[in-house]
């Protein structure tokens, strides 16, 4: 038995419980990275956790692969890959671009998932064939945006200064010749991206649950994920997503050094 989407909605329901009424609040934060800041908040912990538990009820057969607790089964069919809250920095600075990412994989492959940002009241979900939005204006299925070349498009990031040397010059050449470019957002940016807002997000150092969720958003979308190579993104690393083919093939070609 797979997953549905009111299975998905539970998941989210339960994460919600412990993100939202922690944010904005000065919830306790604790620093993961010796001689740097990667932050996790209780909110991160007590999510993973809540989502954990329905799933090792509900699907006891399933791995799960997470960002704050020990890994499960990653050798079985069917995986979960979550990140609590994407986008911490954002979570403890106020600002509601932060999300919670739940993704289902079956045989290695992204083909179910979700994110929710609990305070705008946002979900954005992947049923396995089409991508839906969820709001305050009610629900609607989802696309990207067919913009025809690099030089219209919109482009996000979470910020520049993650890119350096190499990475750095080619990120540079694609934000160069795009029409508007913004920082931050993190996940959020990959929903306006599925929304059709935006046409492009570039982005490096990515872990698999930081793009788990995203892949079949964007692709049931109608839009195109990839590593900078070209190749499929479930693993993470330099991460490009656009919504028409012309972009994505005009980025890549920059970014891979083609």
């Amino acid at each position: 038995m797979l997953p549905d989407r009111n299975f998905f909605y539970a998941l989210a329901d339960a994460a919600k419980a412990e993100t939202l009424p922690r944010f904005r609040t000065g919830a306790y934060v604790t620093n993961k990275m010796e001689g740097g800041f990667d932050p996790v908040t209780e909110g991160d912990r007590a999510a993973e956790t809540a989502i954990r538990a329905l799933i090792a009820e509900r699907f006891p057969e399933h791995g799960i692969l997470g960002e704050e607790h020990e890994n499960i089964g990653l050798d079985r069919e069917h995986i979960w890959v979550i990140d609590p809250i994407d986008g911490t920095r954002a979570f403890i600075s106020g600002l509601p671009v932060w999300g919670t990412l739940i993704g289902f994989q079956s045989n290695g492959r992204a083909a179910m998932g979700l994110m929710d940002q609990p305070f705008t009241g946002e979900r954005y979900f992947a049923d396995g064939t089409r991508s839906w939005y969820r709001g305050p204006d009610g629900e609607r299925q989802i696309a990207t945006r067919d913009c025809k070349t690099l030089s219209d498009a919109i482009l996000f990031t979470t910020s520049p200064h993650l890119f350096v040397g190499g990475d750095g010059e080619r990120y540079r050449a694609v934000e160069s010749q795009v029409r508007l470019f913004r920082y931050g957002c993190d996940c959020y940016a990959y929903a306006l991206l599925a929304s059709g807002h935006v046409d492009l997000v570039v982005e490096n150092g990515l872990k698999p649950y930081d793009v788990g969720a995203l892949i079949p958003l964007i692709e049931q979308a109608g839009g195109f994920i990839t590593t900078w190579e070209g190749g499929r993104p479930e693993n993470g690393g330099s991460i490009v997503a656009a919504g028409s083919r012309a972009v994505h093939e005009e980025a890549l070609k920059l970014l891979s050094g083609m």
